[in-house]
């Protein structure tokens, strides 16, 4: 049986990555445009804040789940559950108010980052107990990495939503959105861990929701820095374009080069062949005498 430490550290790592690859993609496209000390700043709030929800919805949701599922006794309380689900929506509401996201205009962006240590500690939790009870399998290994990948990424998608609906104006109901969306979610992530056939519905949910991520975070980003932005866009692509214009007539040189090359290789032979047929055909004829001797005086 594995320490409870080892597993602690396997899971703790798992989740770190998951975050670490949460952060590529969206953040990374827009890096250097939007307010990055204050995304850093929600990380650190975010893994304080993800460790306390991620507790909580560990002993009084998912244990209780786990246990009606494999014994089917149930046990815990429907309204508790919403009450934590409904807190943590809260809380991120409260945090992207502050006054140094809300100067700076920078709602989804720290949305995202909050997010994103938020779904890490809510993985390692998670990855934590799966571990715990589970036999290690290739399927749990499967189970268990896109646990690390998603869950992070699915926390962040739904921050950074909330985020971009204050930013548009809402208050409260950006509240609702978020408690109703993050109700369904976390019921689904939960039921992939008796069954990750589960996961067949969350993912391209995921990736649907994943194409709107740009527009909120560049809701984010000062018109400033939009047109900069811009800028830097179109050079890119008109780099890229002239590159790859370049490339087919470098090609078709080549090609030249290679067929004189050959053509050249070719004739050698051909031309020594002439000379010393020419040279037979003439000691043939009497042209050139080979067998000189001197004359007689």
């Amino acid at each position: 049986m594995v320490s409870e430490a080892i597993l602690f550290q396997v899971a703790s790592m798992t989740a770190l990555v998951g975050m670490a690859l949460g952060w590529r993609g969206v953040m990374t496209r827009f890096s250097g445009f939007y307010d990055l000390p204050t995304a850093w700043n929600q990380i650190f709030w975010g893994i304080l804040i993800g460790g306390i929800y991620a507790s909580l919805a560990d002993g009084y949701i998912f244990v209780p789940f786990v246990t009606a599922g494999l014994t089917g006794v149930t046990s815990g309380n429907s309204i508790s559950n919403l009450v934590i689900i409904l807190a943590i929506s809260v809380v991120i509401h409260l945090m992207l108010r502050r006054v140094r996201v809300r100067k700076t205009g920078s709602q989804p962006t720290s949305g995202w980052a909050l997010g994103l240590a938020i779904g890490g500690m809510t993985a390692m939790y998670l990855i934590f107990r799966v571990l715990q009870v589970y036999d290690v399998s290739l399927l749990i290994i499967a189970n268990i990495v896109v646990l690390a990948i998603i869950t992070p990424r699915c926390e962040a998608l739904m921050c950074a939503y909330h985020g971009y609906r204050m930013l548009e104006g809402e208050r409260w109901r950006a509240v609702f959105r978020s408690f109703f969306i993050r109700t369904i979610f976390l019921s689904a992530l939960y039921y992939s861990v008796l069954q990750p056939i589960t996961w067949i519905f969350i993912i391209p949910l995921t990736l649907l929701a994943e194409r709107n991520a740009e527009k909120w975070v560049w809701a984010a980003v000062p018109k400033p820095a939009r047109r900069r932005l811009r800028r830097i866009w179109a050079e890119k692509s008109r780099e890229a374009s002239h590159f790859d214009s370049e490339i087919p007539s470098s090609q078709v040189k080549l090609e030249k080069i290679k067929t004189h090359d050959d053509l050249d290789r070719k004739s050698v032979p051909t031309v020594i062949n002439n000379i010393t047929y020419n040279i037979q055909d003439s000691a043939i004829s009497g042209d050139i005498n080979t067998n000189l001797t001197p004359k007689d005086d």
